[in-house]
């Protein structure tokens, strides 16, 4: 696949670092700083210049392009620059956008402004912020297969009962597999008899009920059901949130310092207390028992802003912490200091945008430590490997780096166990190491 990418920036090079062994990838960017770092660190062609021109598509040789993902941290940029692409091919184009105004006209209209596809950083950020809510210890967590499976990454807590546990003795759930260990960088396809250490984290697929249920035991005396939810920073990415939990029937609490926007939010949020002040007052942070707290979400303008916040409220006694990280470096530091999960906007972006770039139909993908390994949903059709075939024998065909984690049929799921035989129009929730997806990609 000949995949153009507009904006160098970490969205844009997460992509091209995914895409780059497999297929051809054409950076533009208008830094040449970020064009000449892209030239020496991935097999990549990087090109100055600027992603709306068609002088500047036609040097990238926009007719023979694929796929065409507009991914710079400009709005409106994307949008121009995917109806330039359009105005002279007929390749599918992606626009990354911030603004949710955009993404409802888009929708609205049935597809507008000559993009296929939009993706909405923001929103999808707030999506997965509101998953992590309700699992206690999860640092990720994403769904397929219409809501009815959930992919969850857990960080097992010291004193937790599951650590020492071999997976076998874990693992009581008759709706729920261990796909993978993440343990010191490395990558772990558990076995019956692996050991759980604390500081693992564990990527787990199953039903709803199920990965609730072991959240339960990985952190008992921690529940799901988060009510006072207080939201730090009234940025579009707090609103959105803010918002989510308004649907969920939640009344949120959130502190804006800016006069004239807490105002404004006090209007635009009819279901979210605004309270206007300075998140780091302790004093006022006393007074409205922030402390007591289920879960506080910072969601500043900036990652220290977002780590000085939920440290000091960590310090204050919040039972949870969620921080909104830009720098996708940032996301394990974060995390290493005590915040309780770190989301980064550019790892749900690029999830939603990589899919489109496997050779299968893959209905959706979750990306496992920052691209390292993903899960992805695929529905089988006659030429998979996978059909009409027991798992057992058609995962020796397959990678050793692969786990089938879940099958929904017609709306049902159905646990995958070695003699399970896959159909037609089967959904299955696979683990992947990226190293192998191309071959996964091909074979199912």
């Amino acid at each position: 696949m000949r995949v153009i990418i507009i904006g160098a920036g970490q969205v844009g090079s997460s992509i091209a670092a995914s895409l780059a062994d497999a297929h051809e990838v054409i950076v533009v960017d208008t830094d040449r700083e970020r064009v000449d770092s892209l030239t020496y660190s991935l097999d990549v062609l990087a090109i100055e210049g600027d992603g709306t021109s068609l002088s500047t598509l036609r040097e990238a040789d926009i007719e023979t392009a694929d796929l065409f993902i507009a991914s710079t941290d400009n709005d409106e940029t994307n949008i121009v620059a995917c109806a330039t692409a359009t105005a002279v091919s007929d390749q599918f184009t992606i626009a990354r956008v911030k603004q949710t105004n955009y993404l409802e006209t888009w929708n609205h209209t049935g597809g507008a402004f000559g993009v296929d596809f939009m993706v909405c950083t923001n929103l999808l950020t707030a999506e997965t912020v509101v998953r992590i809510i309700g699992l206690p210890a999860a640092q990720d967590v994403d769904v397929f297969a219409d809501g009815r499976i959930f992919m969850a990454e857990f960080r097992v807590p010291n004193g937790s009962p599951v650590a020492g546990q071999t997976v076998a003795s874990a693992d009581n759930f008759v709706e729920l597999t261990f796909a993978a260990i993440l343990r010191d960088g490395s990558i772990i396809i558990p076995e019956g008899e692996t050991v759980i250490e604390a500081e693992d984290d564990l990527v787990v697929i199953g039903s709803s009920e199920s990965t609730h249920a072991f959240a339960g035991d990985l952190a008992p005396g921690h529940t799901g059901d988060r009510q006072d939810i207080v939201i730090v920073g009234g940025s579009q990415m707090g609103v959105q949130t803010a918002r989510l939990l308004e649907d969920r029937g939640l009344r949120p609490r959130l502190i804006e310092h800016d006069h004239e926007r807490a105002r404004e939010l006090a209007e635009e949020l009819a279901g979210t207390t605004v309270m206007e002040s300075d998140a780091t007052d302790r004093e006022f942070l006393d007074r409205e028992h922030v402390g007591d707290a289920d879960v506080v979400i910072a969601a500043l303008d900036s990652d220290e802003k977002n780590l000085l916040a939920s440290l000091l409220a960590e310090r204050i006694g919040v039972d949870r912490t969620i921080a909104v990280v830009e720098t996708t470096e940032y996301t394990g530091l974060f995390e290493a200091v005590g915040v309780g999960a770190a989301v980064n906007p550019r790892d749900a972006t690029a999830e939603e945008i990589i899919r489109f770039t496997h050779d299968t139909d893959t209905e959706k993908v979750a990306l496992i430590e920052h691209g390292h390994a993903e899960v992805l949903e695929i529905k089988v059709d006659p030429d998979s490997i996978l059909e009409g075939r027991p798992i057992s024998e058609s995962m020796a065909d397959l990678p050793a780096q692969v786990v089938v984690g879940a099958v929904t049929r017609n709306g049902s799921i159905i646990t995958p166990r070695g003699d399970t035989v896959l159909e037609t129009g089967d959904h299955v929730v696979l683990f992947a190491e990226t190293a192998v997806i191309d071959t996964v990609a091909r074979l199912v």
